[in-house]
């Protein structure tokens, strides 16, 4: 019997491409929420092979797999590392997302989109003593906040197939990933949207990578194919004369999105989209106020920088 509270996920950058960088315990491993994951072992096409049978019988065929990988989803609590200019923990996940990491000393670390020479992982997912391993895994991530929950990352990672194993189940140490604040007037002292201070029950940004499974004679790989960020606030509603959102979206605006969390250096995530256009308004109710609910469709402004996560 396995235990399937008993998980641990490690993650290490590749040298080169789908070639195991062997993430170990010690080093590696991400401390992930545990209600959430969901770990699909073995994912193919099925190619039925269908011939001639000399006495006409009836009955299924062999199906060979094609394609073969591993899809894994789970989430992170969204939290520095406690250092400013320290990657927190799950930075190989943001990186393997198409975000490069750029450390600036003293100061911050920021990811921000790349269109080209993605970086990718070794995965390894740890169940109770059973060994499943997403090798030259690349995937899409997406951002949550709301009010009084945890902020996190959500993410879906798809890697080469690689043989299940029995291994000892490791002691894992968990580093450079703080506890996280929960979302709140007190730890989210900052969230602006087109040059105004907003009001916001949920807010979720998924920065919409298109990951697919690409084989060749001699290559196989996953393909981050194109990017299309998207999201959604829900905001206290307020009159025309304070801020005109329907003007702004009818108008087709663009102007940035910033919202920052967490109020101690080391433990600050702050977002920015600087191009983001204001969607299919509509109203909820929220303890009798009303409330506007609006999509986001985050543009980018000079190529690559539709969405930026800095930890300081």
């Amino acid at each position: 019997m396995l235990f399937w509270r008993k998980k641990l996920l490690l993650s290490k950058i590749e040298s080169s491409y789908g070639v195991d960088s062997s993430p170990a315990a010690a080093t590696d491993a991400v401390l992930i929420q545990a209600s959430d994951v969901t770990l699909t072992p073995l994912e193919a096409e099925e190619l039925p092979r269908d011939v001639v049978r000399a006495g006409g019988e009836k009955g299924a065929f062999l199906r060979q797999l094609v394609g073969k990988h591993v899809v894994l989803e789970f989430s992170v609590e969204m939290a520095g590392s406690g250092t400013v200019d320290t990657p927190p923990a799950y930075g190989t996940l943001l990186r393997a997302c198409g975000l490069a990491e750029t450390i600036n000393a003293t100061t911050s670390v920021q990811y921000d989109p790349v269109s080209e020479s993605e970086e990718s992982v070794s995965v390894y997912m740890h169940i109770d003593g059973v060994l499943h391993k997403l090798l030259g895994a690349r995937g899409n991530v997406s951002l949550e906040f709301a009010v009084r929950q945890k902020p996190r990352y959500q993410f879906r990672l798809m890697g080469l197939f690689a043989a299940v194993t029995d291994v000892a189940f490791p002691s894992p140490t968990y580093a450079n990933q703080q506890q996280p604040l929960p979302v709140s007037n007190e730890n989210t002292p900052t969230a602006t949207l087109h040059g105004t201070s907003i009001l916001f029950s949920n807010l979720n940004a998924d920065l919409g990578n298109a990951v697919v499974h690409d084989e060749l004679v001699g290559s196989e790989e996953m393909i981050i194919e194109d990017r299309e960020a998207s999201g959604e606030v829900t905001i206290e509603a307020v009159t025309v004369a304070t801020k005109d959102w329907f003007g702004a979206v009818t108008a087709e605006t663009l102007d940035a999105l910033q919202v920052v969390h967490g109020t101690v250096a080391g433990n600050i995530v702050q977002i920015d989209a600087p191009k983001v256009q204001l969607l299919s308004p509509r109203y909820d109710n929220r303890a009798g106020k009303a409330m506007l609910t609006m999509g986001l469709n985050l543009t980018p402004d000079s190529g690559d920088d539709e969405l930026r996560i800095t930890t300081q």
